[in-house]
């Protein structure tokens, strides 16, 4: 295809590698990137991809990162999209066209100058990131588990106090080894269990100086007065029971105020000692998109938009997944809430209006979200949930082993999407035969 061929092609532009804008690059590239009837570019601030809901795996250890991670490049080589490394920091909507930061090394070193990519649809797919609300302290001795890198980081921080008490002569200290998690949603919640196994497994490869049960404590906060508060109180119960078995420390009701170097502080005057704290209290959409070019934001930066997920401002530029703010149809005044099953629903439905403006088609689909309901995985312990919608004709609470395997078919429908049912398939055939062979938790 000649360049000037490609000057005339719709250029599609993604910003934003997470679940649903991979998806969509990846379908549009196999769809109209494929049959060269459009430019499709994905633009992502990493190389690479790890599905978000399992983040908290990385952080504990239960997940190694490099077996579960998709390069972008080799993605959008198989399917057909152009993918550029880069961090969107503005737009200029009268020339159509973004502005994507310098990129350094470890260095600092200056690896990739500032570029400008032009477009003529904008989808914006920038997630969201974890919102201290200018809680003192917060950002300076809290850990976030918004990406690979910060999860990673959490983990090294979480093997190398293990280390320091086994290696130590002085016995452990108060705090040492306990992990303070602030907010009890999804993400707190799952972080807890998951740490309560692999702390304890990690104590068992050598570490014989070390009693979980007495040195390694899991502490819990949470500002509402249940764990989960966003889920239905049924399910927030057999949590709550479930976390309490396993002698994880819940502070529920309980607002935190600051955040120092030796621990956490609350409202009630309660001080948690800890040298490891992990900040999973609500959400916000990047900063950069506040009020970017002067399209409408909400308070936590999420870009307004209507039922077709267009900016209420600019029909050229939509947006989706939690950095939107989309209406939810039958819920007055509500936002779809930031879920992975929204992002892919949303996803799904920009697959079509991106083909209809393509072909010129101007009766763009709406977008109505339909909520299947909630799981939550407290690692090797259970997993709990609640189905919604047709299937359960209301709502259902389930446990055990029918949660836990569709949890995990979450996974494999991700995986389906972006590589097939064939290579889903292998893959998992492939983690089920490794595992045998592998330790049961990362040892570094």
């Amino acid at each position: 295809m000649s360049i000037n061929e490609q000057h005339d092609l719709h250029h599609v532009v993604i910003v934003g590698g997470g679940a649903g804008g991979l998806e969509l690059a990846t379908k549009l590239g196999d769809s109209l990137g494929r049959q060269g009837k459009a430019i499709i570019t994905l633009i992502d601030k990493s190389k690479t991809h790890v599905w978000k809901p399992l983040l908290h795996e990385i952080a504990a250890g239960s997940m190694n990162p490099e077996k579960h991670e998709l390069v972008y490049l080799a993605q959008a080589h198989w399917h057909h999209f152009k993918f550029r490394l880069g961090s969107m920091d503005n737009l200029n909507r009268a020339k159509r066209e973004i502005s994507i930061a310098p990129n350094y090394d470890e260095d600092g070193v200056e690896v990739i100058p500032r570029r400008t990519f032009k477009y003529d649809t904008l989808i914006i797919a920038v997630g969201s990131t974890t919102n201290d609300f200018g809680v003192k302290g917060a950002r300076e001795y809290s850990i976030a588990l918004d990406t690979q890198d910060q999860a990673e980081r959490f983990h090294r921080r979480l093997h190398n106090a293990l280390l320091r008490a086994q290696t130590q002569a002085a016995p452990v200290q108060a705090g040492q080894l306990e992990v303070v998690i602030v907010g009890a949603g999804a993400t707190g919640v799952e972080l807890s269990a998951e740490l309560h196994n692999t702390t304890r497994e990690l104590a068992a490869y050598g570490l014989d100086k070390i009693d979980p049960d007495r040195d390694i404590q899991i502490s819990l906060i949470e500002a509402s007065d249940r764990v989960l508060p966003a889920l239905p109180p049924k399910l927030s119960s057999s949590v709550d029971l479930e976390l309490r078995k396993l002698r994880v420390h819940l502070y529920t009701g309980e607002r935190v105020t600051e955040v120092t170097s030796k621990g956490v502080q609350t409202h009630s005057g309660r001080f948690i000692p800890s040298a490891l704290v992990v900040w999973a209290a609500g959400i916000k959409a990047p900063d950069f998109l506040y009020e970017i070019d002067g399209l409408e934001t909400n308070s936590i930066n999420q870009l307004v938009v209507n039922r077709n997920l267009q900016t209420t401002l600019d029909e050229n530029i939509f947006a989706f997944g939690d950095c939107a703010a989309c209406p939810w149809i039958g819920h007055d005044g509500e936002n779809v809430p930031p879920r992975a099953q929204a992002a892919h629903q949303q996803a799904s439905m920009l697959l079509k209006t991106v083909k209809y403006r393509v072909t010129g088609k101007n009766n763009l689909p709406e977008f109505s979200y339909r909520d299947y309901g909630s799981l939550v995985n407290l690692g090797s312990y259970t997993t709990v949930g609640n189905l919604m919608g047709a299937l359960s004709g209301g709502s259902l609470v389930v446990e055990g082993l029918i949660a836990r395997t569709m949890y995990q078919s979450l996974y494999k429908l991700h995986l389906m999407a972006l590589h097939g049912f064939w290579s889903m398939a292998l893959f998992t055939l492939s983690r089920i035969i490794s595992r045998r062979t592998e330790a049961q938790v990362k040892l570094h």
